[in-house]
């Protein structure tokens, strides 16, 4: 079972999310909140939850103050947001998981499911949180690492250290420069959908590549990439990817 903290400035959105919780989310036995970071700071010392459900925008201390002044942070955050793409990004970037304002059922269901999956695969670690606070920090989201969670643990990488994804069913393989490369468990779409804006290029349903290292566009449409890679496109995407280098 799960001990919950709701941590919000917002007495509706407390109670709302605590009413959520109790309706459709019996995996949660406890709920407990408060109304500032100063107070969950100490609550959160006291009554050691397993799941913390973070509002970022806070007066005085927001949720990513709060995390950068817990040393040890050994419980599940789910942030909860009204709208803010920059932060969502970087919460992304740092494969942790959030909810929009106001929150939707399924939506915080299926977020409970994935809180008890993590907890059972121990995937979050401190590094996550710590890059998703030096994201936040960062001047721009071209400064953002990714967080990949490959067979040796979690690993994060800028965005310009990567030249390409491929597919491979369910997983993901990265190729970085000085030929590096990483398994991830997550699938390709998944990443596509974080690095779409940060000049990825999807030229094939296995295939996404980092246009600032394609080299040219050959006569048999294949991309020739820094790295020597030749990379396929599909013939459906052809025009699309043309436009997109011709753009850059």
């Amino acid at each position: 079972m799960i001990k919950a903290l709701i941590v919000d400035d917002e007495a509706a959105a407390r109670n709302s999310l605590d009413l959520l919780l109790k309706k459709h989310a019996p995996e949660v036995s406890e709920i407990a909140s408060v109304s500032n970071a100063t107070d969950a700071y100490f609550k959160i010392r006291d009554y050691k939850p397993d799941l913390v459900f973070l509002d970022i925008q806070m007066p005085f201390l927001n949720g990513f103050d709060l995390l950068n002044k817990i040393e040890d942070i050994n419980f599940d955050v789910i942030f909860t947001t009204a709208f803010n793409q920059y932060a969502i990004q970087a919460i992304r970037f740092s494969a942790l998981d959030y909810l929009l304002k106001p929150i939707d059922t399924n939506e915080l269901k299926n977020a409970v499911q994935r809180h008890l999956k993590r907890k059972e695969q121990s995937l979050q670690t401190n590094l996550q949180y710590k890059n998703l606070v030096d994201n936040i920090s960062a001047k721009s989201t071209d400064e953002f690492k990714l967080a990949i969670n490959g067979t040796s643990g979690m690993q994060f990488y800028s965005v310009a250290e990567i030249i390409r994804l491929e597919g491979d069913r369910n997983y993901t393989n990265f190729y970085f420069t000085n030929n590096r490369k990483l398994l991830s468990s997550k699938t390709l779409k998944e990443y596509e959908e974080i690095l779409s804006d940060k000049g990825f290029i999807r030229c094939h349903k296995s295939h996404l590549v980092n246009r600032r290292f394609v080299k040219e566009l050959n006569n048999e449409n294949l991309l020739l990439l820094n790295d020597g890679s030749l990379v396929e496109i599909s013939r459906r995407r052809i025009s699309e990817v043309k436009a997109m280098l011709l753009a850059t």
